[in-house]
């Protein structure tokens, strides 16, 4: 490829120095509280997002002003896993230095808003002294690699977790860059050229998700990531593992050439190879992805334009690595399992239900307050599920009723009081400081969910479980396309509305109407839930009922996702 065939991004990669580019020397300027423009690219691998507040723009315009930029910071947690002490200190952060609100994402992962240019290195620095950090949280790179929620469930459990931390591990970019940027580790003087042994000076042709799950739980959504690992259990042993390949969830508006993706199930691993081949599929998505449209970059269009046989072909070449046929294994839900249970050693664990994920003190629920008191004594973990909530796990019996204490002094409801609607409700952050949004989500489906639920009740539906899911822009942040009904923003106040996918994760949803606003809504699911009401099979979950009566088709394909 000619120098002048490059396509930008991939040329700015290069030149970047492993990501150094002029960041440095952007968060020292003074002048503006924004950072260079293509620092803003390359500050994603680092784990910040450039952002401005919406809400204020037309103040602040009026006010010649110019926009209030700010940051995002995500956080890598690999597996979700955080200390008490490591809590109590992130918790410290959101307050000091970002909007004082934790939002924990459907990638188990923190991510603060609203942290100025001139707090990003100190927010960072201080991040890393708690042993976590935000290094390739973002970017084209591995992200934050998935896991089950709780390994102390099980032994099992435990073994997919460390797998995923080992991945994790091994998956992280090598560049000195972030060090020397955030933490103010001198650049080493002669030596050898710096490499990326694994990425090289471009890195992936996009980002790039992993995950890991145990069936019958598919907690992580597994099929939506580009990689994704199965557990096979016999008899209480990790066995190994289902390769799972080509997940995705965003695709552009007017674009069909783009669409969400469920993985293809492309052979067995034993449990052993697993970090091999977490980097054969890396390999082969590095040197196979489409690096001259980032629209087409995600590992889910170069399985379908390569197919399966040649990527198991790569494989074999590039690693030696041979998958056996898959191993049967079945999902059943994608949600958590909310409230209090208690595990084979005697410890306890909770579930909390943590709406939009936005973990905060309102409406007379101090939610944020009690988890920060609860840090204070708790001895085991706190860990961020794949569905925006929160397990703290390894509660002790001689503990558990200062936790129940906690809970009755702050407000903090059992989540069996939430219909079951609203608790297999996911939202992705929106506005206002997602500058790629058309609408709300977080702060807008709780509310359309009070009114869905009349909607429930009318008809004797309150305990049925429906998954539900909104977000501002089809991008996918809050796997929308996976939700049995999923509302996906496409302007202020209007939205695109899907149905049909599958409880358990594995099919698609499909475009039923398109730009309705909160009374169209309402008016269009209205007579689905009629119907379901009156009409469903037994054990039948709303998804699958809207695809028996022909509302929609089945989606089992991503090429399918616009087909009429």
């Amino acid at each position: 490829m000619s120098q002048q065939d490059i396509p930008a991004f991939e040329a700015l990669k290069i030149k970047s120095n492993y990501l150094r580019n002029t960041i440095a020397e952007s968060l020292d300027n003074p002048i503006t509280g924004a950072i260079a423009p293509d620092d803003q690219l390359l500050i994603k691998f680092h784990g910040v997002y450039q952002q401005q507040n919406r809400d204020l723009d037309e103040e602040r315009r009026r006010q010649k002003l110019e926009p209030l930029y700010s940051y995002l910071i995500r956080i890598r947690v690999p597996g979700g896993i955080t200390t008490a002490a490591q809590w109590k200190a992130i918790d410290k952060l959101a307050d000091t230095y970002a909007d004082g609100e934790l939002k924990l994402t459907t990638r188990q992962a923190f991510q603060f808003h609203a942290v100025l240019k001139r707090n990003l290195k100190t927010t960072i620095r201080e991040i890393n002294d708690t042993l976590l950090d935000t290094l390739a949280a973002c970017g084209d790179v591995n992200r934050n690699v998935m896991s089950s929620a709780n390994p102390w469930e099980s032994a099992v459990h435990a073994e997919v977790a460390e797998h995923a931390r080992q991945i994790s591990a091994h998956l992280s970019p090598q560049t000195g860059a972030y060090h020397e940027i955030w933490l103010d580790k001198e650049l080493v003087a002669g030596g050898e050229p710096e490499v990326e042994p694994l990425y090289g000076k471009t890195y992936l042709p996009r980002k790039f998700k992993i995950a890991m799950a145990i069936p019958p739980r598919n907690d992580t959504d597994v099929l939506s990531n580009d990689l994704g690992f199965v557990a096979i259990v016999e008899h209480g042993v990790l066995k190994g593992y289902n390769l799972a390949v080509g997940g995705g969830m965003g695709y552009s508006f007017g674009n069909n050439a783009t669409y969400p993706r469920v993985a293809d199930i492309a052979g067995y691993i034993p449990a052993e190879k697993v970090v091999e081949a977490a980097e054969a599929v890396v390999v082969f998505q590095r040197d196979h992805g489409n690096r001259q449209d980032r629209k087409q970059a995600r590992l889910k269009y170069t399985i379908d334009n390569y197919g399966l046989d040649y990527f198991r072909s790569e494989l074999k070449r590039t690693h030696g690595l041979v998958l056996e046929p898959a191993r049967p294994f079945d999902f059943t839900t994608q949600g958590d399992d909310y409230g209090w249970h208690q595990d084979t050693n005697g410890n306890w664990h909770f579930t909390l239900f943590v709406e939009g994920g936005k973990l905060t003190d309102k409406h007379g629920i101090a939610a944020k307050t009690a988890v920060r008191e609860i840090a204070g004594f708790h001895t085991g973990s706190f860990i961020l599920t794949g569905n925006q909530n929160l397990t703290i796990a390894q509660i002790t019996p001689s503990d558990k009723p200062k936790i129940e204490s906690v809970f009755t002094k702050y407000n903090i409801p059992d989540g069996n009081i939430h219909s079951q609607l609203r608790l297999h409700s996911i939202a992705c952050a929106a506005l206002p400081y997602c500058g790629l949004s058309f609408a709300e989500a977080e702060r807008y489906l709780p509310v359309l969910v009070d009114k869905i639920e009349e909607l429930l009740k009318k008809y004797g539906l309150s305990n049925e479980p429906i998954s539900i899911r909104m977000t501002g822009c089809p991008n996918g942040c809050g796997r929308p396309f996976l939700g049995e009904i999923a509302l996906v923003g496409r302007a202020p106040g209007k939205y695109n509305l899907y149905l049909g996918a599958s409880f358990s994760g594995n099919r698609l949803n499909k475009l039923y109407k398109e730009m309705l606003g909160e009374e169209e809504i309402l008016a269009a699911i209205d007579p689905l839930l009629a119907d379901f009401s009156a009409d469903r099979q037994p054990g039948e979950h709303f998804g699958d009922f809207v695809v028996r009566k022909g509302y929609v088709k089945a989606v089992e394909a991503g090429k399918l996702f616009h087909e009429n």
